[in-house]
C-alpha cells in the first residue's frame, strides 16, 4: 500500500497537467469570443487580450429568434434520435448476445459488415430522397447515418455477453419470463453503464451533425444549430468580402468575423459541457467492459 502512494501522487500530477493542457484550447476559445475584432486581427489570439468586446454576442443576440428555433430543432433531434437509437441498438444487441439464438452469428456478420462497407453518399442520397422521401422533413436529421451504428451494437452486445450471467437469464426463463420481459426487466436495468455510454456517443453525433442538414434540408425552419451557425458564418464572410456592402447600408465591414467564430463554438459546445458531467461516471465502465473480447 505504501509503495503505491508515490505512484498515485505522480499519476495525479501527470493527469492534472494533461487536464489543464486539454482545457487550454477551450479557455482560449471562450476568451477569443470576448475579444475585440481588431485586437484579434492585429495581435492574434491571446489569453490576455488587448481589448475586450461583446460585439460577437451582440450580433448573435440580433439573431436570437432564429438561434432559439435552431436550438429547439437540435434538442428535439438529439433527444428523439438518441432515444430511438438506444432502443433499437439495445434490442438488436440482445439476440446477438443470446447463445440460444441460432442465427446470432449471421446477424453479427451483417452488423459487422456495415462497419467495413457502405453504399456511399450518392446512393444513400438517392435512397433517402427518392424512395423514403425524407428530404425537408425532421426525419432527415434523425434517420440517416446515426440511428443505428455497428460500433454501438457490438459494444452493447459484448456488455450483455460478458457482464450479465447466463444463469440469471436461465433462472428467469424457468420462472416463466418471456424474452421481452427478460430484455426489459433484466438486461436493460443491468446495462445502464453501456446504455449511458452509447447515449453520450449518439447524442454527440446528433448534436454536432451538420451533414444531414446540408444534404437533405433546404427549409430554414428545420435548420439545426450547427447548420444555422455555419450559414451565419458564410453570410458574414460573403458580406465582408463584398466591397459594395457598406454602400448597401449593411455595415458588413464592421461585422466581427473572427470573434464570432469563437462565439459560435461556445454556443455549440455549451449544452454538451452541461450534460457530460452527469454521464461521465458511466463512460469509462461502459466502454471498457463493452469493448472486452468480441
Amino acid at each position: 500500500m505504501t509503495e503505491s502512494k508515490p505512484f498515485n501522487h505522480v499519476a495525479t500530477i501527470i493527469l492534472t497537467i494533461a487536464v489543464v493542457i486539454a482545457l487550454m484550447p477551450i479557455v482560449l476559445i471562450v476568451i477569443a469570443s470576448f475579444t475585440a475584432e481588431n485586437s484579434l486581427i492585429q495581435f492574434g489570439y491571446s489569453y490576455v487580450p488587448k481589448k475586450w468586446s461583446l460585439d460577437a454576442y451582440y450580433y448573435m443576440v440580433k439573431q436570437g429568434v432564429t438561434i432559439a428555433r435552431a436550438y429547439g430543432v437540435s434538442f428535439f433531434v438529439t433527444i428523439v434520435g438518441t432515444s430511438i437509437s438506444v432502443l433499437l441498438t439495445t434490442m438488436l444487441a440482445y439476440p446477438m448476445s443470446r447463445k440460444s439464438f441460432k442465427y446470432r452469428n449471421i446477424l453479427a456478420f451483417f452488423v459487422f459488415f456495415t462497419m467495413l462497407f457502405n453504399g456511399g453518399i450518392v446512393p444513400s442520397y438517392i435512397m433517402w430522397t427518392k424512395i423514403f422521401a425524407i428530404k425537408n422533413t425532421i426525419w432527415a436529421l434523425i434517420i440517416p447515418n446515426y440511428l443505428v451504428t455497428a460500433f454501438n451494437v457490438i459494444l452493447v452486445k459484448n456488455y450483455y455477453s460478458h457482464s450479465i450471467p447466463e444463469s440469471l437469464l436461465e433462472a428467469a426463463q424457468i420462472d416463466g419470463a418471456s424474452e421481452l420481459t427478460i430484455f426489459g426487466k433484466i438486461m436493460l436495468p443491468l446495462a445502464v453503464p453501456t446504455v449511458a455510454t452509447i447515449s453520450l456517443f449518439t447524442g454527440l453525433c446528433y448534436w454536432n451533425d451538420w451533414t444531414n442538414g446540408l444534404y437533405y434540408i433546404d427549409d430554414q425552419k428545420l435548420f439545426s444549430i450547427q447548420q444555422l451557425l455555419m450559414k451565419i458564418m458564410n453570410n458574414i464572410q460573403a458580406l465582408r468580402s463584398n466591397s459594395n456592402a457598406a454602400l448597401l447600408g449593411t455595415g458588413a465591414v464592421d461585422l466581427p468575423g473572427t470573434s464570432i467564430r469563437m462565439a459560435m463554438a461556445v454556443i455549440g459546445i455549451l449544452p454538451i459541457m452541461l450534460v457530460y458531467p452527469f454521464v461521465q461516471k458511466y463512460l469509462v465502465k461502459g466502454v471498457v467492459v463493452g469493448a472486452v473480447k468480441g
